[in-house]
């Protein structure tokens, strides 16, 4: 018997794959259902390691066991190519960012073409490339002719390090989420798209994605982050202007001791130009607002604070309360000013008990009366109004409502929605990304470049290095341009767009790849998407999946798509990690694929790596488990290879029975398991019980050549989309002379074959005798009726007559009504 050896067929199959197009896709052909199955396309900043094969192999075997269904899958693949972390790679190996991104991007690719994984290469994407960010800027265009995409001083997040701003969304915990530096609050002139004005429309159709993670939901909800409260004017003394507080507990104004300012509010900045602060309290603010302060450790961090030496008015109580700046308010959510209520804010309790300022009670506890004097922390729960002037003895949820009523009757405050999110800042000063089309012109002002003239391309002969300033900002030949307008003397935006700009609208691209009149053709899109199964990382939950959602919305309104969401279903992995820690060079811990591959051949290391565990959970490395995986793939091969040379003894028809069950069980397990949520180590762990059942069922020499032949056919069919390279060659060993995914359908089962005590139950025919169907004991309704109606005799007696339903009475009486 030949031996197991990988290195002999599996690059031939990669090959054969290729030549005969298997994964190549006719857009327009319509003769069978579509499945659009995509992995969010990956970064080409370095080569991949066994950590991020998991996310590949894994859209693979979806496409695989799509198209053996009978789907048209569209599997295609691109590059995520501009960004920071291309060009912070390039920068360390002194290395043009172009450059080293399409080095990457060679490598990446015979990588993934030698796991087998299968995409319709001829539809591949570059975003670095002009043919790719000529739309790219065209749908800035679109954006900016809307409304939506704007320009302004801003406070923004600077990254000292990667010497760039970045989203809010790109800042984790205060740390930038690239390289983990501390990020700086810094004033700048910035683009920014509206995504606030399409917050609503995010939250709400969330809803419609039943087939997404609940997680990934929840996270998106909280990064939303929808609040209903009133917005509050508190009068300034001294001032003709009043000061804005949001705030969720209304019912507390009446406790409002004081007001807290965050050191980056405007109030705070307009003080300090006109001269109106004092030393001490203009060096707090600076110290504060150059200290890292993050809003989950707002609760636990050091309250530090300052009386401004200005007051305002408690528009409820008349009374004259102190202005105060602290460092425990933040300007990430609602106006960067707090009324402060201390018996029933902690941070506020804590605030004022440092500073010795009053406490006062104005929600008391129904089930147990609180008293001030007694009090060691706030009470931050709802109850019942007290000190609260004619509110007094609502709950606090009537009071919300009167007391705003009240307000916008006095026009001292108004009720409000607000939100977490912040409008997507896209602007970046460094060198390698996609140009931003404006022209700025002394005589016409801000001017867009005209469709006509894109892309605006990005020159290579500049100097990248990050600096702090748009290195394109010293290449004249780039900046010195021409007004489209007048004719003029003018200058190009020299910031390029964040890459999850780039990223936001790929999965339209892939349709018309080539396609240099339009970003995509609308018709192609509106058959083929949402894309049916979008797999990827949790980690773009709160950035690429948001910005994407919001894009598609955009273009939906200008009535270029026809779906409001881009994706119907979305799987997000887990993470391989070794030793406990997510793999990284730094950390020593890389599994490379290639010596994987070398010593165990490709089809191992995919079966181990879906084995492993759930795919959506994370899990550990084992190189003991990838020998297992080897071991398992050797028995396989032997097994199917000894069909030739078996020789049956003794028939036995119970024990054939038996195996032709658990073949029919083993499908339908695998079968529910790839439709119900990529169980794959489960739909692996059937396979191989099954081949320990055929292996010693062969030892006994008990079952049929025929019987074998025909089950070890359907058991290469089964473990393809998993291991397809092995699939493939035992296919073509057993006589067959095309790959599978050409040939070969899903194996389907037979109920009826998945009986094990038959009772025989009578079947009416409106309420007539006319046939009768065995079951196994016990069998539920719904499996009774599968077998009813897929049973010949049955079928042959309906003659076609249309079944408008199936009664089964206490599991003993079937009657088909028709």
């Amino acid at each position: 018997m030949q031996q197991y050896k990988p290195e002999k067929f599996e690059s031939k199959w990669q090959k054969t794959w290729q030549d005969k197009a298997v994964f190549s896709v006719d857009a327009l052909d319509k003769t069978k259902d579509k499945y659009y199955c995509l992995v969010m396309f990956p970064y080409p900043s370095s080569e991949l390691h066994v950590g991020h094969a998991r996310n590949y192999v894994i859209g693979d075997v979806v496409a695989r066991y799509k198209t053996m269904r009978g789907f048209y899958v569209l599997s295609p693949i691109g590059w995520d190519a501009f960004g920071l972390p291309a060009e912070n790679q390039a920068i360390k190996h002194k290395i043009h960012p172009k450059e080293w991104t399409l080095n990457n991007i060679k490598r990446i690719t015979a990588q993934l073409k030698s796991w087998g994984i299968g995409y319709d290469w001829d539809r591949e994407v570059t975003s670095c490339k002009p043919d790719y960010y000529k739309w790219t800027q065209w749908i800035f265009l679109k954006l900016h002719q809307k409304g939506l995409a704007y320009k302004k001083m801003a406070s923004v997040n600077y990254c000292p390090s990667c010497k760039t701003v970045l989203a809010n969304e790109q800042v984790i915990d205060g740390d930038c989420e690239r390289c983990d530096s501390e990020v700086e609050d810094r004033e700048m002139e910035q683009w920014f798209f509206n995504i606030t004005g399409y917050a609503d429309r995010l939250l709400g159709d969330l809803e419609e994605l039943t087939e997404w993670p609940d997680r990934v939901k929840t996270m998106q909800k909280n990064w939303i982050g929808k609040s209903y409260g009133v917005e509050i004017y508190f009068p300034i003394i001294g001032e003709d202007r009043k000061l804005s507080c949001f705030t969720t507990r209304v019912d507390t104004i009446f406790g409002a001791s004081y007001v807290v300012l965050a050191p980056e509010h405007q109030f705070i900045q307009d003080w300090i130009d006109k001269g109106r602060l004092g030393k001490d309290i203009v060096d707090f603010v600076f110290r504060i607002r150059k200290t890292v302060r993050k809003s989950k450790d707002v609760g636990n961090m050091e309250k530090e604070g300052i009386f401004t030496g200005k007051y305002a008015l408690n528009p409820m109580t008349g009374e004259k309360i102190p202005v105060f700046c602290a460092n425990y308010v933040l300007m990430d959510y609602g106006s960067g000013a707090v009324m402060a209520v201390p018996a029933h804010d902690g941070r506020d309790f804590e605030f004022a008990k440092k500073y010795n300022l009053p406490i006062r009670l104005v929600i008391d506890n129904p089930k147990e009366p609180i008293e001030i004097e007694k009090m060691a922390a706030a009470y931050e729960d709802e109850g019942i109004l007290v000190n609260s002037g004619d509110f007094c003895g609502l709950s606090s949820e009537q009071a919300k409502t009167k007391i705003a009523e009240y307000m916008e009757r006095n026009n001292i405050g108004k009720r409000q929605v607000q939100y977490k999110l912040r409008d997507w800042l896209i602007s970046r000063q460094r060198y390698w990304g996609a140009p931003i089309p404006i022209i700025y012109c002394q005589k016409c002002g801000t001017v867009e470049v005209p469709e006509s003239d894109l892309p605006v391309l990005l020159p290579d002969n500049v100097e990248f290095k990050p600096t702090g300033e748009s290195p394109l900002k010293l290449c004249p030949e780039f900046v010195n341009t021409v007004c489209p307008k007048c004719g003029g003397e003018a200058k190009r935006e020299v910031d390029t767009m964040d890459t999850f700009v780039d990223s936001s609208w790929y999965f339209l691209r892939y349709l018309t790849p080539d396609d240099d009149k339009k970003a995509f053709d609308t018709g192609l899109v509106n058959r083929w998407l949402p894309v049916d199964q979008y797999i990827g990382g949790i980690e773009h939950a709160t950035m690429h999946l948001i910005y994407a959602r919001f894009i598609n919305k955009v273009l939906y309104d200008l009535g270029l798509l026809n779906f409001k969401e881009p994706f119907k279903r979305l799987f997000t992995q887990g993470m391989i990690v070794k030793d406990g820690a997510k793999m990284s060079k730094s950390k020593g811990n890389v599994v490379a694929p290639d010596r994987l591959i070398e010593k165990y051949g490709v089809d191992t290391m995919r079966l181990y790596i879906l084995f492993i565990g759930p795919p959506e959970k994370d899990a550990e490395w084992s190189d003991r488990g990838v020998e297992g995986a080897y071991r398992f793939l050797n028995r396989f091969w032997r097994l199917s290879c000894s069909v030739d040379g078996y020789c049956p003894g003794t028939i036995d028809k119970s024990r054939e029975k038996n195996l032709t069950r658990t073949l029919n069980l083993t499908i339908k397990k695998i079968t529910e398991d790839m439709e119900g949520g990529f169980k794959f180590n489960t739909a692996i762990s059937f396979i191989m019980e099954l081949l320990n059942t055929i292996q010693s069922d062969i030892a006994d020499t008990c079952i049929s050549k025929d019987l074998l032949d025909e089950i070890i056919k359907k058991l290469i069919v089964l473990i393809s989309p998993f291991a397809p390279h092995i699939a493939d060659e035992l296919y073509l060993r057993m006589g067959q002379k095309t790959p599978i995914l050409s040939a070969q359908s899903w194996p389907g089962y037979s109920e009826e074959s998945l009986i094990q005590d038959e009772i025989e139950l009578p079947v009416q025919i409106n309420g007539r005798l006319k046939s009768k169907v065995k079951v196994f004991s016990g069998a539920d309704e719904q499996t009774i009726k599968n077998i009813v109606l897929s049973n010949s005799d049955v079928i042959d007696k309906l003659k076609g007559s249309a079944v408008k339903k199936i009664i089964v009475v206490q599991n003993r009486i079937i009657n088909i009504v028709v």
